[in-house]
């Protein structure tokens, strides 16, 4: 098991944003939290990238190692875990390159990252084209893929992604998960968090069904896809 998530608590004040939920990934899965707006899906990624802090009793171990016992620097560099969050987050008066370079500030293997930017130019020509012109100045489907690209360079283990189709016109949205099942299948495993659950269960073997911070369904997304309640609440069925 890569990443095992037990008892997962977290608030916001006195408002609670995850009642106790547990999930896990396997090597080389990929796997799809799909639930509304507010139900807690941005918080469970924030949860394990550290960047939110979780209550007392949670408990959540990534290939054998306590993550609680992590920073959110060091999830990166240490564990190999990158979070492409909501609204992507780049830095828009960086160029392309810059935006990648930066990604890999704690890498020290430079021969690899060489390869790495390369390949991540030959997953999205159309960055190499970009390369450098300034992220604010891309358009929503590039800058996902900067983000995309981004996250490959910082760490390459699990990819923590919350809302890639979000504003991607659909030819570009289908591109960027084309691009991340190359990276799947290049040995990346892939936690993804989306609104749009045609996509997502589409895109992953497993998912689970996320409602007022607490899992309601799970199972394989072939399942979700047909199941009756995820359908009337989700797939507009």
């Amino acid at each position: 098991m890569l990443l095992s998530v037990e008892n997962l608590h977290s608030s916001y004040g006195n408002i609670k944003a995850l009642h106790g939920i547990n999930f896990h990934i396997d090597e080389g899965e990929i796997v799809c939290i799909i639930g509304a707006n507010g139900a807690g899906k941005s918080t469970t990624l924030m949860s394990i990238s550290r960047m939110k802090s979780v209550e007392p009793g949670s408990k959540m171990t990534f290939m054998g190692k306590n993550l609680l016992d992590y920073p959110a620097d060091k999830v990166v560099s240490k564990l190999g875990i990158s979070h492409v969050p909501e609204g992507r987050r780049l830095f828009g008066n960086l160029t392309v390159m810059e935006n990648i370079i930066l990604a890999a500030f704690a890498r020290k293997d430079k021969k690899v990252l060489s390869n790495d930017i390369e390949r991540v130019f030959s997953i999205f020509p159309r960055l190499k084209e970009r390369r450098s012109q300034k992220a604010g100045t891309l358009s929503g489907g590039e800058q996902q893929m900067l983000a995309v690209g981004r996250a490959f360079i910082s760490a390459r283990k699990l990819m923590l992604l919350d809302e890639p189709s979000m504003g991607l016109a659909p030819v570009l949205m289908i591109k960027v998960f084309e691009a991340l099942k190359q990276i799947n299948e290049e040995g990346t495993s892939i936690l993804l968090v989306e609104q749009n659950a045609n996509m997502a269960l589409g895109f992953s073997q497993r998912g689970y069904v996320l409602e007022n911070g607490s899992i309601s369904i799970e199972g394989k997304s072939e399942y979700l896809l047909n199941n009756p309640d995820v359908k009337k609440a989700y797939l507009g069925a």
